[in-house]
């Protein structure tokens, strides 16, 4: 059906609308409207603002180099490509250079410390956040109240990562009250404050775990759940989907602790809520994130798992290590319990093919996944032959020993889990 002339004048009108709208948001310092594009037209934004703020003509080169610097960290967020973070990096400099007061060089060593937290999320390092913290010690004293938060909610943040790796609930406890403490400065920002806020659930969820503390469960499902109210699916996808991969990763986990199925339901349901509020190709990590985290708890079709790890591959993403562990966990998952032995010797022998002939991009992330993956067939195969897997405790103590030394908690505590039990005579 051919539409009317009415229809076509309507169609030109939103199109003008919509038009109008993203310049509008383009021009703010609010970069929440790139939830609503897919990966692909964050990275043409960024290009775009990188040419805009190097050209000599650009009015204000200090901002522009800054947004250039904020779109690349997005397309990194979304992708975890490193070209992008050096990009991200490379506009810092530029903003650096054009800075004509102290307070715009403060910002732009935030700017660059929060390049370098975001490096550290991506492929782990925790010489990245000691860097960044030594950054912002080293930063004068800001007169703006305004810039004053902005540094306390980067330490905090900062912070909170170190906490995690530690699993201290004495620094997860001092992690917490930097973070109550950054958002009670806070003024303006709701990007900030919605991270700020994601983090400290992050950090009281796992505090509450390790002290077995309802009180602390349930403080960080209410952060969580307001987080998800106030991120609706039409304008802010993303921050919800994420909020709601948190909280299914919670009930999940306080499911695994009280052995309750309706909890396991619930977590299962949370994670394909968050699925579903977008693509792969809108956002490839997110994708990839939430179905790393139901492989944990729940049997995938094999395609999703090798979407998923060939979204995530090659590019020493810490994500990329987990996305392949859980794959090769869930083969070996599937021949074992059939006792299919030809499937578990296809799977070994591609492990080690991978450990003899590393691909360039290659790290020591994708070697403890390697690990973790033949210590699971040798797990399996004794099963079924009655022989004493050999070095298997060695294989995963040291998988768990490399996972943490570079930053990626998710991957040792995995490789702990697996571990045989010592035998009490």
């Amino acid at each position: 059906m051919i539409p009317k002339r009415d229809d076509w004048s309507a169609m030109f009108e939103f199109g003008r609308d919509l038009r109008r709208l993203f310049e509008k948001a383009r021009d703010s310092d609010d970069l929440g409207w790139l939830e609503l594009i897919g990966a692909g037209l964050v990275e043409v934004e960024a290009r775009q603002q990188a040419v805009d703020a190097g050209r000599v003509s650009c009015a204000r080169p200090y901002d522009a180099a800054l947004r250039a610097a904020a779109l690349w960290r997005e397309h990194a967020r979304r992708c975890g490509a490193a070209a992008s973070i050096d990009r991200a990096e490379a506009a810092g400099r530029d903003a650096a250079k054009a800075a004509a007061n102290d307070d715009q060089g403060i910002r732009t060593a935030l700017d660059m410390a929060q390049t370098g937290m975001l490096a550290f999320d991506l492929r782990g390092g925790p010489e990245r956040l000691t860097a960044a913290l030594e950054l912002l010690a080293d930063l004068p004293t800001a007169r703006r109240t305004d810039t004053t938060a902005a540094m306390a909610a980067l330490h905090a943040r900062l912070r909170a990562r170190q906490a995690l790796l530690s699993g201290r609930l004495p620094d997860l406890t001092e992690a917490t009250a930097l973070l109550d403490a950054a958002l009670a400065r806070l003024k303006t920002g709701r990007a900030v404050e919605d991270e700020l806020r994601m983090d400290r659930a992050v950090v009281t969820l796992e505090a509450g775990l390790i002290a077995r503390d309802p009180r602390l469960l349930d403080q960080a499902g209410r952060d969580l759940r307001a987080l998800v109210e106030a991120a609706s699916p039409e304008q802010r996808p993303l921050s919800r989907a994420r909020a709601l991969a948190l909280c299914g990763a919670g009930m999940a986990a306080l499911a695994a602790v009280a052995e309750d199925a309706a909890a396991r339901d619930q977590a299962h349901a949370l994670f394909d809520a968050a699925a579903q509020l977008f693509t792969p190709d809108h956002s490839p990590l997110d994708w990839a994130a939430i179905q790393v985290m139901r492989a944990e708890r729940e049997t995938l079709p094999p395609l999703v798992l090798v979407q998923a790890e060939a979204l995530t591959e090659g590019g020493g993403l810490i994500l990329g290590a987990l996305a392949h562990e859980q794959r090769v966990a869930q083969e070996a998952a599937r021949a074992g319990a059939v006792g299919d032995l030809s499937a578990l010797l296809e799977i070994e022998g591609s492990l080690r093919r991978r450990l003899v002939r590393p691909s360039v991009s290659a790290t020591p992330l994708d070697w403890a996944a390697e690990q973790i993956g033949l210590a699971r067939i040798a797990l399996a195969r004794a099963r079924w032959t009655g022989e004493t897997p050999r070095a298997v405790g060695l294989m995963l103590a040291e998988a768990a020993q490399t996972a943490r030394e570079h930053g990626a908690s998710s991957l040792a505590e995995r490789a702990e889990r697996l571990a045989p039990r010592p035998q009490t005579v």
